[in-house]
């Protein structure tokens, strides 16, 4: 990856799959600089799924090789005519298998919608949810 320097990386987490899926998933982050705008980064990440053998057509939450997205970027956020880049990534802040290891390499990194760092996002997602003490009616 001539045109891709990965600066850091986390360690590998398993998560259960979001969708129809029975098998389990391996995710990481990684902090990576380029001199690509986000689309190009996009496309590269794409033509690297590709070489591990990612096919995308069909259903989308299927089974993959290898799946790569943009979180954040330093420039803060992006949104274009495409609507697959989408920066920050719209599943950032409710999603634990992407917030664990984003928050091992990068946990002051913020999210420019919420104003929260990763670790605090990270934090309030992971945070026991309060009991419903609403009297029920039978």
């Amino acid at each position: 990856m001539d045109d891709i320097d990965v600066f850091a990386h986390s360690a590998i987490i398993q998560s259960s799959p979001m969708g129809p899926s029975s098998r389990r998933f391996a995710n990481a982050a990684a902090i990576v600089a380029t001199a690509l705008d986000p689309p190009a980064l996009l496309a590269r990440l794409h033509e690297i799924e590709s070489h591990f053998g990612r096919v995308r057509r069909g259903q989308s939450w299927r089974a993959r090789v290898l799946d790569l997205d943009i979180l954040l970027w330093s420039g803060g956020m992006w949104a274009d005519s495409n609507p697959a880049l989408s920066i920050p990534h719209p599943g950032l802040r409710s999603r634990g298998f992407v917030l664990t290891p984003a928050a091992m390499i990068a946990p002051d990194w913020r999210d420019p919608v919420s104003g929260l760092n990763i670790r605090h996002l990270q934090s309030r997602l992971n945070r026991p949810k309060a009991l419903d003490r609403t009297p029920h009616r039978h």
